[in-house]
């Protein structure tokens, strides 16, 4: 029987690794979730096989049941808008259940004393246990503060104590730190006390709300990758405590895929992890319109005129950002797009590594409109086009497209990598109104010599125009 279940769980096993690869592009993408869903259902048949106690099968079963009640119906019926929250609160689920895993093996074990009687090292599993108490709380509750802020319950902007709010982080985790010395002491004799280990899930806890309440919404894509990769950490640990290889192999390649992410994010942003934790980017005020920028004053335009732009352009470059996300104007902009390219103009789309509120984010939504991948273009490979270009037509982009993170050093995101849409020959910016984006800050692309505005939402405004293209 053991035999068969570690059989099983080396399928498993592969399957994750198999499916994760897919998900390195995007054409193998879907190919790889599905396969890595099937993994995960051979992980917990061997998971039954490997308890043999049938009446623990009716509880794994029924909770099974609730999983699937309560997670289908928001995965599917969210709006491609609120996938960034649904993911941090997914993630944030898988943190909150390792941290109940460990309580659990805490009160199993008498406070870890059962755990003597079991064959080989005691204090690997007791750490174990503890390290997954305290990173899957703080990834719960980290990741329900990042849901809240991105579903505007709580303000973007960061929210901080000032100065004392490292000095009360670090207190928060030495003091987490403290609790799981005391439990891991009361193991080795009498049995640790489980006031001591709730102070464990409480201070991480409280830890995850303050390292997360003081990061600014320009870092949230960053954060949510963060923090998915610290629950692939507690995971892996509780796997260790469980003796579970399947729960061990796929709490690694998550930790490891999204530390990867994250790292790669960061250096998208041209920021530190470091400096991302520490919080405090994205913090303007939020909304406020302006329509001028010192002497300079924004100039509007018209359906017509726009369209007229982009019928005599060789080359026009799409540049989405979550205001097409909100409007949900990627099936207009594919339709746009077949008419400029009936005319024999080129379409290119250009992809920044953070756009939207999570890694993939455009991509996802234009390959929801059959966007070719191929069009799809990231950023370092399409920033030297923009001088080529005759129109680039930016829909719901604020911050990836600020000239002011390359030429103005005291700007808050001076430094980080942006897509050079000012130096195309003519830009169009499809705007609600002249707010800033999600770093709260003003952007000097509006008020370009070579830039117009069309007000107005996303999806109408791209209609209007594909209409009046096809009139010319």
């Amino acid at each position: 029987m053991d035999i068969l279940v570690y059989a099983l769980y080396i399928v498993a096993v592969a399957m994750f690794i198999i499916g994760l690869s897919g998900l390195t592009a995007p054409r193998s993408a879907v190919r790889g979730n599905k396969i890595a869903a099937a993994g995960m259902g051979v992980a917990f048949i061997a998971t039954l096989i490997h308890i043999r106690d049938t009446s623990s099968w009716l509880v794994i079963v029924a909770a099974l049941v609730v999983g699937v009640i309560v997670g289908i119906p928001p995965a599917r019926k969210v709006k491609m808008t609120a996938v960034p929250q649904l993911v941090a609160l997914f993630n944030g689920v898988g943190g909150g259940t390792v941290a109940l895993i460990a309580w659990g093996e805490f009160i199993e074990s008498d406070g870890f004393t059962g755990l003597r009687v079991a064959s080989g090292p005691v204090l690997p599993l007791v750490i174990a246990s503890l390290f997954a108490a305290i990173i899957g709380s703080l990834s719960f509750w980290g990741s329900v503060v990042a849901f809240l802020k991105l579903q505007q319950i709580l303000p973007g902007h960061p929210l901080s104590v000032g100065r004392l709010q490292q000095p009360l982080n670090a207190i928060l985790f030495l003091g987490s730190v403290v609790a799981a010395i005391i439990v891991g002491i009361g193991s080795a004799n009498t049995g640790a006390d489980p006031v001591w280990f709730g102070a464990i899930l409480i201070l991480a806890g409280i830890l995850g709300v303050m390292t997360v309440l003081p990061i600014g919404g320009a870092d949230m894509p960053v954060v949510i990758s963060l923090l998915n990769a610290l629950t692939g950490l507690s995971a892996a640990a509780a796997g260790l405590a469980l003796n579970n290889i399947a729960m061990i192999v796929a709490g690694m390649l998550v930790g490891a895929s999204g530390t990867i992410l994250t790292n790669l994010m960061a250096k998208a942003m041209n920021r530190s992890i470091l400096s991302i934790v520490a919080g405090g980017f994205g913090g303007g005020s939020k909304g406020v319109a302006a329509t001028s920028s010192g002497d300079q004053l924004a100039k509007s335009t018209s359906a017509a005129d726009a369209a007229i732009k982009l019928a005599y352009a060789n080359q026009v470059i799409v540049v989405p950002g979550y205001g097409l996300a909100v409007a949900q104007a990627q099936h207009a902009v594919k339709d746009m797009a077949k008419v400029l390219e009936a005319r024999g103009i080129e379409v290119k789309y250009a992809i920044h590594p953070v756009a939207g509120r999570m890694p993939g984010h455009m991509n996802v939504l234009l390959a929801e409109a059959d966007v070719s991948y191929d069009a799809m273009i990231e950023m370092d490979d399409i920033n030297d086009e923009f001088s080529r270009t005759d129109v680039t037509i930016v829909i719901g982009a604020n911050d990836v497209t600020n000239p002011g993170a390359r030429t103005d050093p005291n700007s808050p995101i001076f430094g980080m990598p942006v897509l050079n849409v000012d130096q195309s020959r003519a830009v169009i910016v499809l705007k609600r109104s002249m707010s800033s984006g999600f770093a709260g800050i003003e952007n000097p692309l509006f008020f370009g010599a070579n830039t117009t505005m069309l007000f107005g939402d996303a999806k109408k405004s791209v209609a209007q125009v594909t209409e009046e293209l096809k009139a010319l």
